[in-house]
């Protein structure tokens, strides 16, 4: 990978036709003329602040001190209409009077909390993650935060990697297009409104592909997979308007992204003329010295700085080192003023040099923040993304005549745990939880009984007994089992990634009761649970919801919402698994089944299958595909196939169906996957009611990155297939593409 590129690609920086943007741009010169390089230097660094209860960062003088000595561009975990004002004032004492940027971690909600990214995905409903960006920036904007570093848009497909829980999954189709609905979502109609936040596309790139699924670890990938998996969902975040990009912690094939200008020159800045700023990660400029890429704080601002990382968060290395590297001659000013004009765009962007408070309106706040509305939307979500697993016998939904319910398990009655990892921790805050969310449901007309059994990670059994004896009570057994809050996410990689301790013996135990028990499996990523997904009648993946985690969970228990969840990423059987995605490449020696494993890509003691398939999820109802008709079963590159069939809600519920439709290039210059996600659709029907679905397929859908990197159609043969999972295809045909 290239370490530089010439200047004079630094400097070709294409600017907007628009009358405003051009008007932007001759502000953004008189300001530049004004300033002294160390005030240029200053809007290059972000500090993060001390958040107390006497204040965000009074407690630290020196940080105020840099402040009015222009030494800040930015500041994050400063939050509060009141403390944001208060700190902004502190910059307009300095002499050019700049504004700061506020940033914060707002990656699934605000005040009001939002299920986890990875199960929004889980929602399949572009529409619904929008708004729930949308209900965020709101809540977000009102508090005078001006900058959100979300969304996470990296590929996943490794869970034992906790971060997962911030993505959108495994498939590069539906993680592109969430990421362009989540963009949308914080930005609304365009910086500048009040409630609209600037979006932060993160990690670039490939930090999702970190080996054996540890955090920061290295990254070692081919060309063609990083352009043909890793990077799409960020440039759908490019075309959606991204205010800023956050580098990655990782080396890419031995090359820290933080100082990697094959990534942030070439490819951003460069091919996708990337007009907004980029900022390093926590201390990852410093941390290239831990890499051994830099041997101290000055070279390793030297790399970062050329390389197109435009602002320094907390690693406090541009600060002291980049006036002598521009005295040295090393780094030329021409790239400093192409950082600062990225920043101070956005701040006339937003209208911070108009009115550095315009966003700090206490009024605002107390109308805007856990508002009913916002809590309803958050609700919606939550129903949205739970993913029934396994439903035999309609077990659900429960039944309303029921009169004793027992809630087992160490996550029935918990509150904190239902917000899930990244989430803002607030005083008195209204989180429901399963048992209370029932509670609120039922009412006086069934009697909830509860038990906890065990604690999430301990090896005790001494609560079994008691669990046993109030399942034998209950009509019906609903288990709360999973994950802490704090068991997924960052810095939380698990090499076992299995039901943490005897919480599958509990399942055991009470399902020997021989009562009817249904499962709610919480957690911030794909665990192992193979006994349970094989012996219990009923199981629902709920993640973690947050704020109505335990309304949703009881709406969709008692059938007010019909569950239309997909998993977004594959469920092993066995952590040996691990990589498993859906769409593998084809081997040469490929198994026919599972028991196909003589001399074959096979495992000698497990299927290759998962156990749960990545777009898998059941509904209440049931769902018939038939005739399947394609417009022509020949195109020209310049021509495309109408695909068209029924579907029919075969069931006695209203539901929704992700149909989704994937492709296989049969041959081609470069081997394909067995399958890839091209398309779906997400529709409702009424018991008994039909509907004929479409979908085009055309250049574009069957294109991909050849053997020379080149986004390109190649004619052959294809395969169609439409279906209600990755393993679960209902109809399919072959077309060709011509020459």
């Amino acid at each position: 990978m290239k370490r530089y590129i010439p200047l004079a690609l630094i400097l070709g920086i294409s600017l907007s036709a628009s009358a405003q943007d051009k008007k932007i741009e001759k502000k953004i010169d008189s300001v530049l003329k004004l300033m002294t390089l160390d005030e240029k230097i200053g809007q290059l660094n972000q500090y993060t602040g001390d958040r107390d209860a006497t204040g965000p960062i009074t407690n630290n003088p020196n940080k105020l001190k840099d402040i009015r000595d222009g030494k800040l561009g930015s500041m994050l975990n400063v939050r509060g209409a009141k403390e944001t004002r208060e700190v902004q004032e502190v910059a307009m004492q300095s002499r050019m009077k700049i504004p700061l940027i506020f940033g914060l971690d707002v990656i699934h909600g605000y005040r009001v909390t939002f299920p986890i990214p990875l199960a929004e995905a889980a929602s399949w409903d572009m529409a619904e993650i929008e708004n729930g960006a949308r209900v965020a920036a709101r809540e977000t904007a009102a508090s005078g935060v001006h900058w959100t570093f979300a969304p996470m848009v990296d590929i996943a497909r490794d869970p034992r990697w906790g971060r997962v829980m911030e993505g959108a999954g495994e498939d590069t189709y539906l993680g592109s297009k969430i990421a362009f609905a989540r963009v949308k979502g914080f930005q609304g109609k365009g910086l500048g409104n009040l409630d609209a936040v600037m979006a932060c596309a993160k990690h670039f790139a490939a930090y999702g592909a970190a080996i054996a699924g540890r955090d920061y670890n290295a990254v070692d990938m081919s060309e063609h997979t990083l352009w043909e998996t890793y990077l799409p969902p960020f440039k759908a975040a490019v075309d959606a308007g991204a205010a800023t990009f956050m580098n990655s912690f990782n080396t890419l094939n031995g090359i820290p992204a933080t100082g990697n200008s094959y990534l942030q020159r070439d490819i951003l800045k460069g091919q996708w003329k990337y007009q907004g700023f980029v900022v390093s990660d926590w201390g990852s400029i410093g941390e290239m010295i831990a890499h051994g890429y830099a041997k101290d704080k000055e070279q390793a601002a030297e790399l970062a700085i050329k390389a197109g990382s435009d602002m320094d968060m907390e690693s406090r290395s541009y600060l002291p080192s980049l006036a002598k590297l521009v005295a040295d001659k090393k780094v030329p000013v021409a790239l400093i003023d192409d950082a600062v004009r990225r920043i101070l765009r956005k701040k006339f962007e937003l209208g911070l040099f108009d009115d550095p408070y315009r966003f700090s309106n206490v009024a605002r706040q107390e109308k805007e923040i856990n508002s009913a509305e916002n809590r309803k939307a958050s609700l919606t979500m939550a129903e949205k993304s739970i993913v029934l697993l396994k439903n035999e016998k309609e077990v659900l939904p429960l039944s309303k005549n029921f009169k004793k319910i027992a809630v087992i398990g160490p996550l029935g009655k918990s509150e904190k745990d239902m917000q899930g990892f990244w989430s803002i921790a607030w005083d008195k805050d209204n989180l429901v939880s399963l048992y209370q969310g029932l509670k609120n449901k039922v009412g006086n007309q069934t009697e909830l009984l509860y038990a906890k059994g065990c604690e999430l990670s301990d090896s005790s059994k001494t609560g079994f007994a008691e669990a046993v004896e109030v399942a034998k009570q209950a009509d019906v057994v609903v288990m709360a089992v999973g994950e802490a809050f704090d068991m997924s996410g960052e810095a939380k990689s698990r090499a076992n990634i299995h039901i943490p301790g005897v919480q599958e013996d509990l399942i055991k135990a009470v399902q020997a009761t021989g009562k009817p028990v249904v499962v709610l499996v919480m957690a911030g990523r794909p665990l192992i649970f193979n006994w349970t997904a094989d012996n219990v009648p009923a199981i629902m993946y709920t993640w973690w919801l947050g704020s109505e985690a335990g309304n949703a969970m009881a709406n969709v228990l008692y059938g007010d919402y019909n569950p239309s969840g997909k998993l977004p990423m594959t469920f092993p059987r066995d952590e040996g698994q691990i990589p498993l995605y859906y769409n593998y490449l084809s081997t040469g020696r490929p198994a026919k089944n599972d028991k196909d494993t003589r001399y074959r890509s096979a495992y000698l003691d497990m299927p290759n299958s998962p156990k749960f398939a990545f777009g898998y999820g059941l509904s209440y109802t049931t769902f018939d595909y038939s005739g399947l008709t394609l417009s022509k079963t020949q195109i020209k590159p310049d021509e495309k196939i109408t695909v068209s069939f029924t579907l029919k809600n075969t069931g006695k519920y209203a539901g929704e169906e992700v149909v989704q439709l994937y492709l296989q290039d049969k041959f081609a210059s470069v081997v394909r996957p067995v399958k890839e996600l091209k398309d779906f659709q997400k529709v409702m029907l009424k018991a008994g009611e039909s509907k004929t679905i479409t979908f085009n397929i055309d250049k574009e859908k069957l294109s991909f990155y050849n053997q020379q990197l080149k986004w390109a159609a190649e004619a052959g043969d294809f395969k169609l297939m439409i279906g209600t999972a990755s393993n679960n295809i209902k109809l399919e045909k072959d077309f060709t593409l011509l020459n």
